[in-house]
């Protein structure tokens, strides 16, 4: 019954906000055509459909929020105006009672907040559609921010998922582009992110890598501060890590206050962003200005602050590799280098024209080098790309959208950091060292090493296989005549089939001659 109204709801906001006319523009049957035009009483639509669509999702709740805001990052899938709309979806919900916050992490962590924390903030201070944080103090007396999932999340996701599913299905069977724009495979990796952001311990694994991955030793503990995990005051329903103190990067005022270079910070922004993606293969992937902060203590003066850690994107080596090459052909215009690369990838069909596709990446990419570099947006070329691509049948893989989607912002951040950041001028010098290091004497000598715990396992091993494999006795005749005995059996059935087929075709014209006779 529940499930019922809440359908009934959507529907309803959904006819209240005209989305009607989203599928309207695409349906060709007469009869559903006319019922539509008849329920939405022949309104004209008054806002923008992607504003429409926003406001409608806010209407709806903090999980149809959550799926605009990830639905903003398929601007291979969606229209580009409907995207940068969704981009704009904020999480304002607010925090649920203090008494169940408490009562969470005492179900949680097997005590109350009170005896487990020195101070507990009842109040606080932030709250969003998965959960909220809390400030405190632990006993020992380091400051604690406390993150906690919200009580009975996972049935009202259940539930909404199940009827996204449903109306995904109506969209794809109703809607021309439907099949193209996947809304099934759409809702299948929202529901695979919103489970994933439910398992706290998850999201505290993933800001562990990465505050190791920037931790002391390492030559960039000078980049990105990473908090540090209390990891046995956490559980998959309750985050403790360490407290951040910083200037929101999106506060320049306050920047340049704290005495804070910002046209260097745009910089360094870009460059902890290659250094994820190409050297560790891991990359923090909600890098809007809500989750980065710039430190302002004397010590770390400049340093960015990386926070909320649900979506990170991890790269194989062969992604790194492709993509680089792809990031360096395009510096160099070598658009048949990367039509190549496409080809050679897989991710188009093989017998794909190479000059036709090159042809393809060319019409996209030259309107951008006619302007100066430092107004290109590297973000939309890469989007521009997967668009294009869409007609050669390229599969776009999850992990390149949603690298994409991270590029978009940090490259807005830079340029909101520093109008004439030069992007492409800032990656290229960092992608050609590592494409050097990749396949110079430095990368052949670092793989060697990689793979030198299997080989002397395996080494020692070499002589002994070599004499057990000269002195095993030879198959091949053995395998030969099985297999002369296969065809001739093989034979020998084709032939009774053949009789069998003969026979029966006599029988049939024999019967069908006797009862067609007069």
């Amino acid at each position: 019954m529940l499930t019922l109204l809440r359908l009934i709801r959507i529907v309803f906001v959904a006819l209240r906000y005209r989305l009607d006319e989203l599928v309207l523009s695409g349906i060709k049957h007469p009869v559903a055509y006319g019922l539509l035009r008849i329920v939405r009483f022949g309104r004209a639509p008054k806002m923008p459909r992607g504003v429409r669509l926003r406001l409608a999702l806010e209407s709806l709740g903090p999980i149809f929020v959550k799926f605009g805001q990830v639905l903003s990052t398929r601007r291979d899938l969606i229209p580009l105006d409907v995207a940068i709309e969704l981009a704009h979806l904020q999480d304002n919900v607010p925090p649920f009672p203090s008494d169940q916050a408490a009562a969470c992490v005492e179900t949680a962590l097997g005590a109350s907040p009170h005896k487990l924390f020195k101070q507990f903030d009842i109040d606080p201070v932030a709250s969003a559609s998965i959960a909220q944080v809390h400030l405190a103090v632990l006993h020992d007396g380091r400051e604690v921010a406390v993150k906690i999932l919200r009580p009975g999340m996972l049935n009202v996701i259940e539930k909404d998922l199940t009827l996204m599913r449903v109306l995904a299905g109506v969209v794809e069977r109703l809607a021309p582009d439907g099949r193209r724009l996947k809304p099934r495979e759409v809702v299948a990796e929202f529901d695979k992110y919103l489970h994933d952001e439910l398992d706290l311990v998850r999201e505290a694994s993933n800001c562990s890598q990465l505050r190791r991955n920037f931790a002391p030793g390492t030559g960039r503990e000078n980049l990105l501060m990473v908090p540090e995990v209390v990891w046995e005051y956490t559980t998959t329903s309750v985050f403790t890590m360490e407290r951040m103190y910083g200037i929101p990067v999106s506060q320049i005022d306050r920047l340049r206050a704290a005495g804070i270079d910002i046209t260097q910070l745009a910089r360094l922004g870009v460059e902890i962003f290659f250094m994820q993606v190409f050297t560790d293969g891991f990359f923090h992937a909600d890098m809007h200005p809500g989750n980065i902060y710039v430190s302002d203590a004397p010590a770390t003066l400049g340093r960015y602050i990386a926070l909320d850690f649900g979506i990170v994107g991890s790269l194989s080596e062969f992604d790194k590799n492709y993509l680089a090459q792809n990031f360096l052909a395009f510096f160099q215009r070598d658009y048949r280098r990367v039509a190549q690369l496409h080809i050679e990838s897989g991710w188009v069909p093989p017998h794909t024209r190479e000059e036709e596709l090159e042809g393809a990446v060319r019409a996209v990419c030259e309107p951008y080098f006619d302007r100066p570099l430092a107004e290109i947006s590297l973000g939309q070329v890469l989007l521009r790309l997967f668009q294009t691509s869409r007609r050669f049948n390229v599969e776009i893989q999850p992990q390149l959208v949603l690298l994409q989607k991270t590029l978009l912002n940090v490259e807005g951040m830079g340029r909101e950091l520093d109008p004439g950041l030069d992007l492409w001028k800032t990656a290229k010098p960092y992608l050609e060292k590592w494409m050097r290091e990749r396949v110079g004497l430095a990368g052949l000598r670092q793989r060697l090493e990689k793979e030198a715990v299997q080989w002397t396992q395996l080494l020692p091993q070499i002589p002994r296989l070599i004499h057990a494999n000269l002195v095993r006795p030879d198959m091949a005749p053995a395998l030969h005549a099985e297999i002369e005995q296969m065809r001739r059996a093989q034979e020998q059935t084709n032939r009774l089939l053949a009789t069998c087929a003969a026979v029966l075709a006599v029988a049939v014209g024999v019967a069908i001659w006797a009862l067609t006779r007069p």
